[in-house]
């Protein structure tokens, strides 16, 4: 048995993903399983490039999106262990942009209904997302299109950082600090402020502090020239035809001046594999160690109150089972998120806006990782939409694969 695995248990994987290709529902996987020291499954199913009929290969790039989250978390780790931040200081400090915030006497009210914020925003709301910011789509009413015409879109704005920067604070937020979990552009701010601290742009960081040490050659905010044929392509069911059909996303070609630290990394299944095991390993992997152990047992603990768990996110009751830490979410309750899909307690992770998504079960000893390119909405008040709008068979791959995972485990 390969990891601790039923002999035929992850040979079934590939056939049903493949499954869900030749329905139509999505244009391929690249699949990953990490046991206990070894990759024992890599799955490439369908096409990177449909109309070029290029296949998907282990090392096809994909837009990770919010998979960034947990990497931007990271690095601001490594400052506070640094002593240059701490969790509960206020982000004045380094982003003035941010003070005296107004705050909406309604989340979907008029922008000029507001009362004062009742105190700053710090770091730990930024790396909860309880710092009341928000994304335009996540968002209701005048503060959703208020976002798309200050900012742009929610990945791939225009601006320069500083430009941007000083656009959100000029925004209202949508929750006083620290009230509640509310998904938001947290994490680019997040990013920012590093670079600010660093005094070096915050790609740069990401490629000294962590990249560059764990051997990501694959990750960055652009895919150079010679790396574009590996590139997924991104797709998406055209509600009006029922088929599918490619969305035009260009991949920056060289270092953008925006660098998202909230969602804006491509990757590999290899490559953020290093990263996962970095987690796994609480801070070191390889002989490569970039926290304390200490502080990855922080960041992995659920922070969020009871009643912040109560409330929907994205529309759907996603904390029954899940709390959620300094940039990853964790199960707390296996039996009450089976529903979601599949893990022990503990087990970490956190998706991407395109289907990506990874996870690493301390207790099984065991990192997943499911990368695909669909696109979904994140235009104002999207999220309002997730529910519907897709067909439910691209939706329902991944917790195939997660449940097919956990019930191959002999061991």
């Amino acid at each position: 048995m390969d990891g601790g695995f039923s002999p035929n248990g992850l040979e079934a994987i590939g056939p049903a993903l493949q499954g869900v290709v030749d329905a139509g529902d999505l244009s391929g996987f690249v699949t990953l399983v990490w046991r206990r020291g070894e990759v024992v499954r890599i799955d490439t199913v369908g096409h990177r490039d449909i109309e070029g009929g290029k296949p998907m290969t282990r090392d096809t790039i994909f837009r990770i999106a919010s998979m960034t989250k947990p990497i931007t978390s990271v690095a601001a780790l490594m400052l506070m262990e640094e002593g240059r931040l701490k969790l509960d200081e206020p982000i004045t400090r380094w982003a003035p942009e941010f003070s005296d915030m107004q705050v909406l006497a309604s989340p979907t009210g008029p922008l000029d209904d507001t009362v004062p914020a009742a105190r700053d925003i710090t770091i730990e709301d930024l790396m909860t997302h309880r710092s009341g910011l928000a994304y335009g789509f996540t968002s209701m009413g005048p503060i959703a299109q208020a976002h798309e015409k200050a900012l742009g879109p929610a990945l791939g704005t225009p601006l320069a950082p500083d430009e941007w920067m000083k656009r959100l604070g000029g925004l209202p937020l949508t929750f006083q600090p620290g009230d509640r979990f509310h998904y938001s552009h947290a994490t680019d701010v997040l990013g920012f402020i590093i670079g600010r601290i660093e005094g070096k742009p915050f790609d740069q960081v990401l490629q000294d502090r962590i990249l560059g040490p764990l051997g990501m050659s694959d990750t960055a905010f652009h895919v150079p020239p010679e790396k574009l044929d590996r590139a997924a392509k991104l797709y998406r069911i055209n509600p009006k035809t029922d088929s599918m059909e490619e969305v035009p996303f260009p991949y920056y070609q060289a270092p953008p001046a925006f660098a998202a630290g909230g969602g804006g990394l491509v990757s590999t299944a290899d490559d953020y594999l290093k990263f996962a095991r970095l987690m796994l390993g609480k801070g070191e992997v390889d002989g490569v160690r970039l926290l304390k152990t200490e502080t990855v047992e922080m960041m992995t603990a659920d922070r969020l109150t009871l009643p912040q768990r109560e409330i929907p996110f994205m529309g759907i009751p996603f904390w029954m089972g899940q709390g959620f830490g300094l940039g990853v979410s964790m199960i707390t309750d296996p039996v009450k998120q089976a529903w979601m899909g599949a893990g022990n307690a503990g087990a970490f992770g956190w998706p991407g806006a395109f289907g990506t998504w990874w996870q690493a079960d301390p207790e099984a000893e065991m990192v997943l990782i499911y990368l695909i390119q669909n696109s979904m909405p994140l235009g104002p008040e999207a999220a309002a939409q997730l529910a519907t709008g897709q067909r439910m068979g691209g939706r329902a791959a991944l917790p195939v694969f997660q449940k097919m995972v956990y019930g191959a485990l002999a061991g």
